[in-house]
């Protein structure tokens, strides 16, 4: 097995373990009792949004030639993280299908797929690296996306808290989710001679996938935190 596969597998198990012991690291409290796994679901979900998007940027400081050369520069620590999140995901795959009925979660079950594969490419093939790296930025946003869920969980929703969590959600997604997908599109339109068909197939198609689901997810956000 090669070490990225090996780090896939100890990723999907120590995400795993971290959703099993949730509940006596982070008890829900009396609103969310009714739900007890996704209240798991969304700290593990938090967990790896804090260590991929921390990572990721930590990753470009560190390692600068990275935002030079997208496809060729796999630093091991970059690397690596991209293969813990592709463990995380597939962890979150498999958690949400025994869980959850499919039409509660065929949004994010698709999302997933379309990660992993892409991911697993830059796993495998010890390429796209950085583009990867990039792809992990959008996390930074979904720490206040996962945030705002708790609260909501928690009941929440008319405090401070809440209201500053959704002005900040909201300004990292505009930068973090929405210009950082707008920028890769551009980067494989304007590098599509240096990529082979079937990877910018891959790439072009996911692309295709999560700018509208994002626009549609922006939009319910406003609707909910601010059009209300």
């Amino acid at each position: 097995l090669s070490p990225g596969l090996l780090v896939v597998a100890g990723s999907f198990a120590a995400f795993r373990l971290l959703n099993r012991g949730l509940e006596r690291l982070a008890p829900p409290p009396p609103s969310a009792r009714r739900n007890r796994w996704k209240w798991r679901n969304i700290w593990t979900s938090l967990a790896h949004s804090v260590l991929s998007g921390g990572g990721a940027l930590a990753g470009f400081y560190l390692h600068p030639e990275l935002s030079k050369d997208l496809v060729g520069t796999h630093p091991p620590g970059a690397y690596s993280l991209v293969a813990m999140s592709v463990g995380y995901f597939l962890e979150d795959f498999v958690d949400m299908l025994c869980n959850q009925k499919l039409h509660q979660s065929w949004e994010l079950l698709f999302h997933h797929s379309v990660v992993i594969v892409c991911f697993g490419i830059a796993v495998l093939l010890h390429q796209y690296v950085g583009f990867a790296l990039v792809a992990l930025l959008v996390e930074i946003n979904s720490i206040f996306l996962h945030l705002r869920q708790i609260l909501l969980m928690a009941n929440l929703v008319h405090t401070t808290c809440y209201r500053l969590n959704s002005v900040v959600n909201l300004g990292t997604y505009v930068v973090f989710r929405i210009a950082t997908l707008a920028w890769m599109t551009r980067w494989l339109f304007l590098n599509r001679q240096n990529v082979p068909p079937a990877t910018y197939a891959v790439g072009t198609v996911g692309m295709a996938i999560m700018t509208p689901m994002n626009i549609i997810l922006f939009y319910r956000l406003l609707r909910s935190d601010f059009f209300k």
